[in-house]
């Protein structure tokens, strides 16, 4: 049978896809654009969005299991909610839905209370389902690499409370691993939630250290400035999303994103080798052009 992969251009979906080639698995990547769908040979394109509900049926036919990822957006809960639905009537089983971590302390934070709401729902629905609940992305900081190293500043508001970072790369992987899971498994498996942690929490200070480290100069922490976080995310992005970003910086601040025990332990056996850590994947990244 075929697992789906919904967001499979992005920065995790194509890892997923990559890695269920890799283990043999019969993939359909759902795309938008079919001229960004360079995936490995053997995938099927399946051309459509979340919205439209046409496309959305005929990808799912013949489906049985089930990657749900919704990008951040004004419309993100909607857009699962149609999915889930349309899942349930095309028969399909067997999900795994990426989330995240802390999804239901994070409370006022749009794009966290969202994806809490569609949590629920898969419950509610009976669904069966694994619920991936990732911590910050430490590839995120890709996005201020230049930053980093033209100013001598780490910009990103963390704060003190620490993160969890990892990487998209061990994200894609325990995704695809859960997925072939559920796909093999002769009966439909019971809802269950994992957190998807690094090996280390990093606070705003912590990951300037790294990066003095790796770069061989003193980087400073930028501070706790969420208001100024906000306005420059203004010229990137719009301002419901910036203002989402500033809300989420907030509660970085105040909760953090810390692991639950066993959390690493658990998926350190799951891979079968140690996660990344924020120092190597900075090390890949720092003198990179």
């Amino acid at each position: 049978m075929t697992i789906l992969v919904t967001g499979a251009t992005g920065n995790v979906g194509r890892r997923v896809v990559e890695q269920l080639v890799k283990r043999g698995a019969d993939v359909r990547a759902l795309v938008r654009d079919p001229a960004k769908a360079n995936f490995p040979a053997g995938v099927q394109i399946a051309q459509g969005d979340l919205l439209d509900i046409d496309s959305l049926s005929g990808a799912f036919s013949g489906v049985s299991t089930l990657f749900l990822l919704n990008a951040v957006t004004s419309d993100e809960f909607t857009q699962a909610l149609v999915a889930l639905n349309i899942a349930r009537e095309a028969g399909i089983e067997r999900i795994v839905y990426l989330s995240v971590i802390h999804s239901d302390v994070y409370v006022n934070v749009p794009h966290f209370a969202g994806k809490f709401a569609v949590e629920r729902m898969i419950e509610q629905m009976g669904l069966d389902a694994t619920i991936l609940r990732p911590a910050y992305f430490m590839n995120n900081d890709l996005t201020i690499r230049d930053v980093v190293r033209g100013y001598g500043v780490y910009p990103m508001p963390i704060g003190s409370k620490g993160l969890a970072m990892i990487d998209a790369r061990d994200i894609g992987e325990i995704a695809a691993i859960e997925l072939i899971r559920r796909e093999q498994s002769s009966t439909p498996l019971p809802l269950t939630r994992i957190n998807l942690v690094g090996p280390d929490t990093l606070t705003g200070a912590d990951a300037a250290a790294v990066w003095s480290e790796v770069l061989g100069r003193p980087i400073g922490y930028g501070g706790d400035n969420t208001a100024g976080f906000e306005t420059n995310l203004r010229q990137l992005m719009p301002s419901w999303m910036a203002f989402d970003m500033r809300l989420m910086s907030e509660r970085f601040q105040t909760d953090g994103m810390v692991p639950d025990d066993g959390d690493v332990a658990r998926l350190t056996a799951l891979l079968g080798r140690p996660l990344r850590s924020y120092r190597d994947f900075v090390a890949e990244i720092a003198t990179v052009a």
